[in-house]
């Protein structure tokens, strides 16, 4: 009999996207080891909450917790620069104010390093494409460039795959699929501006809501709008 335990790097910011991705790898019978990102983002405490709770439902024992200074001191984001205005007009043309410069380049680099420690063939990453905000580091091209760099990277024996199960998906598809998985989205948090309820009218509350209400169903968090 094989004991070998299948191991999969999830990184999880406590969003639904993420948090479906993890559930999914969890499905397919992989021990699932969470990483978790503190970039100084305005919602900082509140996805690292819900990142414990999701961890929590999903029995995660091994939990990566990384805090990084490092985007705060670049700034040139709204989600980490304060003197930049989350935009709340709906989503527009080309890269917007919320992109935060190589930020999945950055994460899936350090994941990487775990998943070589932690012996993980595979590292699950809940970017979406197909209905995204158009951040440049969610498409699939790119992701796929970085797994071939992280391989000629690390030692010839590390072997790994970046999962992006969702990046195809659209949002409607992602709130069915999470309500097929019995995934708790009352756990998970979207929002880019606000901590208490969410505000319903940045690009990630109204990508959530829309999804939703074309999925059919309501979502169980709170909006002030």
């Amino acid at each position: 009999m094989n004991t070998t335990t299948k191991k999969a790097v999830c990184i999880m910011s406590g969003g639904m996207d993420s948090t479906l991705s993890a559930y999914m790898m969890k499905q397919d019978g992989y021990e699932i080891i969470g990483v978790h990102f503190n970039y100084h983002q305005r919602t900082q405490k509140k996805e690292l909450k819900c990142f414990e709770s999701v961890c929590n439902a999903l029995d995660v024992k091994e939990q990566y917790v990384l805090d990084l200074d490092f985007f705060s001191q670049l700034g040139a984001s709204a989600l980490v620069d304060k003197n930049i205005n989350i935009p709340t007009g709906g989503i527009g043309e080309g890269v917007p104010v919320t992109y935060v410069p190589f930020r999945n380049g950055i994460f899936l680099s350090m994941a990487a390093a775990i998943a070589e420690k932690e012996g993980a063939n595979i590292i699950s990453i809940g970017v979406v494409e197909e209905d995204s905000s158009g951040y440049p580091d969610c498409r699939k091209s790119y992701i796929q460039s970085m797994q071939e760099s992280i391989n000629l990277g690390t030692k010839e024996t590390t072997n790994i795959t970046i999962h992006m199960p969702l990046v195809e998906m659209k949002k409607s598809q992602i709130v069915q699929k999470s309500l097929d998985l019995y995934v708790p989205l009352h756990l998970t948090w979207s929002c880019y501006q606000d901590e208490e309820e969410a505000c319903g009218v940045c690009d990630s509350c109204r990508l959530r809501l829309n999804g939703f209400k074309q999925a059919g169903v309501q979502d169980p968090i709170k909006y002030k709008h």
